[in-house]
């Protein structure tokens, strides 16, 4: 993972969308994923949920700088489905997500142009149905406070932009919380003025959280 990665764009839900083209059909189906096996399990799952279908190409970018990118034409004639669809997922700049566009044929040769043209713009169709979201590098913190104090705290953190990851109960409360890299400081001097100086937070490490 490049150190200058701090966000990047993944889809905000998994769904489908599907397009006609001189009567064949393009299924393309949307998904989130963390890793190449569970990417080449959506392609799996849709071949045995579809299995009359005749292709099921597919396309998947992954990692926070994308790094990580396969694409399948799956019989189809070679570079006219996975490529064309893996361009439209580098285009939009998203990642952590798989497309397979799954195909019945019908009946009319659609030509190497036409299947570029096809495949790529079933995914289009996909990405729009699905919509994006951000994905944010964040430094978490603990913050240990009571009971009394929690969900107040909890309240003006949120209103005041800090993501709380988390919330522990038990004898005290322990709230998990997310800053963007860098923005230690501020979160420390936030929580002294919310504490009137008595609470502290304490980083714990690094994650990645979907902002709403």
């Amino acid at each position: 993972m490049s150190a200058a990665v701090t966000s990047y764009l993944t889809i905000a839900r998994d769904g489908t969308a599907e397009i006609e083209v001189k009567r064949s059909r393009f299924l393309c189906t949307v998904s989130r994923v963390e890793d190449e096996p569970a990417a080449r399990a959506v392609v799996e799952r849709l071949r045995r949920e579809h299995w009359d279908a005749r292709h099921h190409c597919s396309a998947f970018v992954l990692g926070p700088d994308g790094a990580l990118q396969r694409s399948s034409d799956d019989g189809e004639p070679a570079g006219t489905a996975g490529a064309p669809m893996l361009e439209v997922l580098r285009g939009r700049e998203v990642s952590d997500v798989v497309a397979v566009v799954t195909r019945w044929f019908g009946g009319v040769l659609l030509g190497a142009g036409g299947l570029v043209r096809a495949y790529g713009d079933a995914v289009r169709a996909g990405l729009d149905e699905v919509g994006t979201r951000r994905r944010q590098l964040v430094t978490e913190h603990e913050l240990v406070v009571s009971h009394t104090d929690a969900g107040r705290l909890e309240s003006e953190l949120r209103h005041r932009g800090v993501a709380v990851l988390d919330a522990a109960y038990a004898d005290r409360v322990t709230l998990r919380l997310g800053v963007p890299a860098g923005a230690t400081a501020g979160l420390a001097a936030l929580v002294a003025e919310l504490t009137g100086g008595a609470g502290g937070v304490r980083e714990t490490g690094t994650s990645w959280v979907d902002l709403s």
